[in-house]
């Protein structure tokens, strides 16, 4: 996951819970503002109310109060309030005196609930209760406070019984009021949350462009393609700013190490070109001269003219001349070999034109069966090349298929050695196999490395550990790749894939 992306959701994080919170305060406390002060004006209601309850005189010989309350000019109020006056009976439950039009209309009478007698029943008692009041199969929230007060005998003062008297609002205006609070918050944070996400993107990004061109300045630096690149930046100093400053420090002084050490490898690619140059002609002095006396001598010693101790110290001579002779001969494969690196080194660029594959691979296998083995040489089926044209360097593609040959011989002591072709899409594969000694897959890696070698042998088994490295780049400068199949103690086998030309028949 980026720093932008994490920069955003952290920032759209934050800001949701910001908002869920303020909205979750801000709908508390309009919730607690609006009822507490709905309840307060109906604690004031109750007041004026009270003053206006008349008793009236009821005597009953059946044991019930005496006393008929009754509200005076009730309507005075909002349609909205309800009122009721009642008083607590302790055997027949509460009686309701008087209520107020709305109620009287709709047939309705306030609940006291059996709780809310006990309580009304004490001394300054209040009870606050949010009610459903049922009106026609339809139910309407309400806030009811009901306050209970004594009655007492206006002519002798005692107390008669406990009335109750009940103040209620309907709250609907304020549901719905609450409801559409919580839709409405609950969209605005999204839509706030969505906007400020998608601002914080854009200043995410903004604010990382400098990172992202010092990671395009370091990847350059890391394809080696642009060393005097540096990072462009206008923008305050801040921590970006004294990064992007330290960066490019850095950047230069790379550039000036860079340098030097790429001075000192042109310097070595041209010590390796030139001595190998110089060591070419003297080698091959040094070979020619010893094969002309090795045959001078040989002669001699075949004639007989040479006896006794003469014989034995010219046979001598001979045995020392054929190791010099060998040695130089070693010696002028690995010249000829560190020539053909230091030509890659140096950036050489083949001639490569358009050539038709199969004769070449036929000559190449024609003159392979003469090279220094002790297995057999095989030749499969060649038919894949039939008509392939290739864009490549005749010579450079015979050294090529020589070297996987030549190691194939070196390395396979018994069994056989196989060329055959092979075809896929627009690639044509060049296969040598053999049953020789085989490499662990942890070599395989490493097998194109200079001075590489991966035989258990190695110092029986004459080579530079450079034909590979050689192979490797004739076969990158044919745009080509190679395939490696190997295993210890069974053989390998080596594709050579170069891609197929097809030329307009004229």
């Amino acid at each position: 996951m980026s720093i932008r992306l994490r920069l955003t959701l952290w920032y759209s994080g934050i800001l949701s819970v910001t908002l869920l919170l303020f909205g979750f305060g801000l709908y508390l406390f309009l919730s607690f503002y609006i009822y507490n002060d709905l309840e307060k004006q109906l604690g004031r209601t109750w007041t004026e109310t009270y003053e206006r309850i008349k008793p009236l005189a009821a005597p009953s010989i059946r044991g019930r109060v005496p006393i008929k309350l009754e509200l005076d000019n009730v309507d005075m109020f909002s349609e909205n309030t309800l009122l009721q006056l009642a008083s607590l009976n302790d055997t027949e439950g509460p009686v309701i005196h008087d209520r107020s039009s709305v109620l009287k209309n709709l047939e309705l009478t306030l609940p006291i609930t059996n709780n809310a007698a006990q309580k009304l029943r004490g001394k300054d008692s209040l009870v606050v209760e949010r009610l459903n009041l049922k009106v026609m199969d339809k139910s309407y929230p309400i806030i009811l406070v009901s306050r209970g007060f004594d009655i007492t005998d206006p002519v002798t003062g005692n107390k008669l019984t406990r009335g109750v008297l009940q103040v209620g609002a309907t709250i609907n205006y304020y549901e719905n009021f609450f409801n559409l609070l919580q839709y409405t918050l609950a969209i605005l944070a999204m839509l706030t949350v969505l906007i400020a996400g998608t601002l914080g993107w854009f200043l995410a990004r903004k604010a990382l462009r400098p990172i992202e061109q010092v990671i395009v300045a370091t990847q350059q630096i890391e394809k080696g393609t642009d060393l005097d690149k540096r990072i462009l930046y206008d923008g305050p100093e801040d921590e970006i700013g004294r990064l992007t400053v330290t960066i490019n420090g850095m950047l230069g002084r790379l550039q000036l190490v860079y340098s030097e050490l790429e001075e000192a490898y042109r310097a070595q690619r041209r010590f390796v070109s030139d001595a190998s140059h110089e060591l070419r002609t003297p080698l091959t002095t040094i070979r020619g001269n010893v094969e002309l006396l090795e045959k001078m001598w040989s002669r001699t010693l075949t004639s007989g003219q040479a006896g006794g101790q003469d014989k034995e110290q010219m046979e001598m001579s001979i045995e020392a001349m054929q190791d010099i002779a060998g040695e130089a001969h070693r010696m002028s494969r690995l010249v000829n070999d560190m020539l053909s690196l230091a030509r890659a080194d140096a950036g050489f660029e083949m001639q490569r034109q358009p050539l038709e594959l199969r004769p070449l691979v036929e000559e190449v296998a024609r003159r392979a069966q003469f090279l220094p083995r002790q297995v057999q040489w095989e030749v499969g089926d060649l038919e894949p090349l039939t008509d392939v044209v290739v864009v490549g360097n005749k010579d450079y593609v015979q050294q090529l298929l020589f070297i996987f040959i030549e190691n194939a011989f070196k390395y396979t002591e018994e069994g056989s050695v196989r060329l055959d072709a092979l075809r896929s899409g627009d690639q044509v594969g060049l296969r040598i196999a053999d049953t020789g000694i085989g490499m662990d897959k942890e070599e395989v890696p490493h097998i194109f490395d200079r001075f590489y070698r991966a035989d258990v042998s190695r110092g029986r088994t004459a080579g530079t550990g450079l034909g590979l490295s050689i192979a490797k780049w004739i076969i990158d400068e044919h745009k080509g790749s190679i395939e490696v199949k190997t295993r210890q103690g069974e053989g390998s086998t080596f594709i050579i894939w170069l891609p197929v030309v097809f030329l307009p028949v004229s």
